[in-house]
């Protein structure tokens, strides 16, 4: 592989009327340079698409880090409006605002609470961007259906009440067949 190195030859062609020692050094002078520069041209393109690349990561960077800033989930009303989308709101009278605040996230809801104490159950107004209509419908759902089901569940002290008694009418029943079998022996 050496020997193919040192052996590479350059064919030159030079119009002249009489070849000399400086016309020969001129030509061999303009290739070089020619050569030179197509080096360095091919190095600037390289650059230039690298750091081409280079600024588009950084800019997607920067687009990142924006969103990162922007609040996602509950917000204020003010950041909800400073997104420039017009806003829609539902009532919800439960005072159970934590499961729906994690439907909204599981959803990835931007919305705003707002209580209005002047009614004797507070109510709430949930505030949330207009396009997303269907996506708050589908978690509005998803919420109800989860308080019917802990309203239909029983709690955990009924349940517990529950089995206090079914082990008190156990131990009766141990208790009176441990008599009868005393008086039979």
């Amino acid at each position: 592989m050496q020997d193919e190195v040192n052996e590479k030859t350059i064919a030159l062609c030079v119009q002249c009327g009489r070849m000399t020692a400086g016309v020969l050094k001129a030509a061999m002078r303009k290739y070089l340079n020619g050569a030179e520069r197509h080096k360095q041209k091919k190095v600037q393109r390289r650059q230039a698409v690298k750091n081409g690349r280079a600024q588009e990561r950084s800019r997607a960077k920067e687009r990142r880090k924006l969103e990162k800033k922007q609040p996602h989930g509950k917000q204020t009303i003010k950041q909800l409006m400073a997104k420039g989308a017009q806003l829609t709101n539902i009532l919800i009278t439960d005072d159970n605002i934590k499961s729906f605040d994690r439907v909204a996230r599981k959803y990835g809801i931007d919305y705003s609470l707002k209580r209005d104490s002047s009614i004797s159950p507070p109510k709430y107004m949930v505030f949330f961007k207009a396009k997303d209509v269907d996506v708050m419908t589908a978690a509005f759902k998803e919420y109800t259906g989860i308080t019917l089901k802990k309203s239909k569940k029983p709690s955990v002290r009924k349940k517990l009440q529950k089995a206090m008694q079914r082990l008190a009418k156990h131990r009766e029943r141990v208790k009176t067949r441990q008599k009868d079998r005393g008086q039979e022996r």
